[in-house]
């Protein structure tokens, strides 16, 4: 399993025969100029919430790929409105089995809705199981509690928000780490706006300190999960 670094929270995941994109904004990041978004041809497109830095570019991609959208089951009306019909929706706590490998929905603490202002529904999380690999897309949350029932999931990796005002901040990413035992994080939504801006040495010196093997990804770099 391959992830690519798109900026912001956007990921995509190269797995053995398919190609998963998690919240594409990248057109209007400013840091992810260099990344050409006619050439992502995803063939699952997931979304952790409606707001606009997670879906600027949703709709130009899925048009392009004709990618099917995993989302929560409130989105679907307003996806409907942009044309867009191949989706799946889900809610939390549910889980799925694709034939890429198992999506499970898991509880985000944070605020959706739409660009527009229409109703979202409720922000999420996903555990995708594919390829022998495990991971957490936590989406944009603060620490809660659920968290600590992930510990059972035996994460292999984890993509956790560190920009703190919006979502979690580095410490607060730490303590995440700890309640769902997983000790390889790829840091996500960070640096995209002035106020989510961080200190990546002293990030990198608090993860290394509480034992935590932090990857701070530059836009456009991969990893092999």
């Amino acid at each position: 399993m391959k992830a690519t670094f798109l900026g912001h929270s956007c990921i995509q995941l190269e797995l053995s025969a398919n190609v998963l994109l998690f919240d594409p904004f990248i057109r209007p990041n400013k840091l992810a100029a260099h990344i050409d978004v006619s050439q992502l041809k995803p063939d699952y497109i997931l979304l952790s919430h409606g707001h606009e830095d997670h879906i600027a570019d949703l709709e130009e991609i899925q048009k392009n790929s004709s990618a099917k959208v995993i989302c929560i089951a409130d989105m679907v009306s307003w996806l409907s409105s942009k044309g867009i019909s191949n989706t799946h929706t889900m809610n939390i706590g549910g889980s799925y089995q694709f034939d890429f490998g198992q999506v499970k929905m898991v509880h985000a603490l944070h605020s959706s809705s739409m660009p527009d202002g229409t109703y979202g529904g409720n922000p999420a999380g996903f555990i995708v199981d594919a390829d022998g690999t495990k991971i957490y897309f936590a989406g944009d949350t603060a620490l809660h509690s659920d968290m600590q029932f992930l510990a059972d999931e035996h994460l292999d990796w984890a993509f956790l928000p560190i920009g703190d005002n919006f979502t979690m901040g580095v410490d607060g990413a730490i303590k995440a780490s700890r309640l769902i035992n997983c000790k390889n994080v790829v840091a996500i939504h960070y640096n995209t706006f002035p106020v989510i801006m961080i200190d990546e040495e002293e990030t990198k010196r608090k993860f290394s300190a509480a034992g935590i093997n932090l990857k701070i990804l530059p836009i456009g770099d991969s990893i092999i999960l």
